[in-house]
């Protein structure tokens, strides 16, 4: 029974820090002012970047808030494709965080009930689960993250409206790819640290445990 406990609270709480990764990213916004500044995406488009990023935050609102039913971009029109898709993109991040917080609940349940009985081997699995689990998406994209890029939408999307037309949809033209694999690259250190956390708790815990 412990070990069927031991199991389900590794893989819960480790969903739960993968989860807490993707939101993590999305909420730091300075990425992104970063990438207009390194990129040079305000210069190359010929807008201000205090436009730009008026306009980033409403689509990071919208994309955030359950409660925000329309996206409304002040400086970018939108054609009924590139809607749909950000809606789409909206409900992903939206059963995102159901499930992180379903499993934030039992992880913290399983957390208590592990420290009662002083059983620690639990953050030992969800370390090792969350550095194969980065290592194992990272692969391919290393790869050729073009195809990575293309292939993650096609798992997501079931339609092709992802594949945005500059003149009808002019946001995707400051939503440079190079931004979104710096996304990738911020989700995979934080579960790195997420990873380490563990285990360096893990130890520590060890060490208590035997003195």
């Amino acid at each position: 029974m412990k070990k069927l406990i031991t199991i389900i609270l590794s893989l819960s709480l480790s969903i739960f820090l993968l989860s807490l990764a993707v939101k993590g990213t999305l909420a730091f916004r300075q990425l992104y002012f970063y990438d207009l500044d390194h990129l040079n995406i305000a210069t190359d488009y010929g807008m201000k970047k205090e436009e730009i990023m008026k306009n980033y935050n409403i689509l990071i609102d919208y994309i955030q808030d359950k409660k925000i039913t329309k996206l409304s971009m002040p400086s970018f029109k939108m054609s009924r494709e590139g809607e749909i898709h950000f809606k789409e993109v909206k409900d992903i991040f939206m059963k995102f965080n159901t499930l992180m917080y379903i499993c934030g609940v039992l992880s913290l349940i399983g957390i208590i009930y592990m420290t009662k009985i002083k059983n620690f081997l639990f953050l030992k699995f969800s370390s090792i689960m969350l550095i194969v689990i980065p290592v194992f998406l990272s692969i391919p994209f290393a790869i050729n993250f073009d195809k990575s890029f293309t292939a993650f939408h096609k798992l997501f999307f079931t339609n092709d409206y992802w594949e945005f037309d500059p003149v009808r949809d002019p946001i995707i033209n400051v939503l440079p790819q190079e931004f979104f694999f710096h996304c990738a690259v911020m989700i995979l250190a934080l579960i790195a640290l997420f990873s380490f956390i563990l285990y360096f708790t893990y130890r520590k815990t060890k060490k208590i445990s035997r003195a």
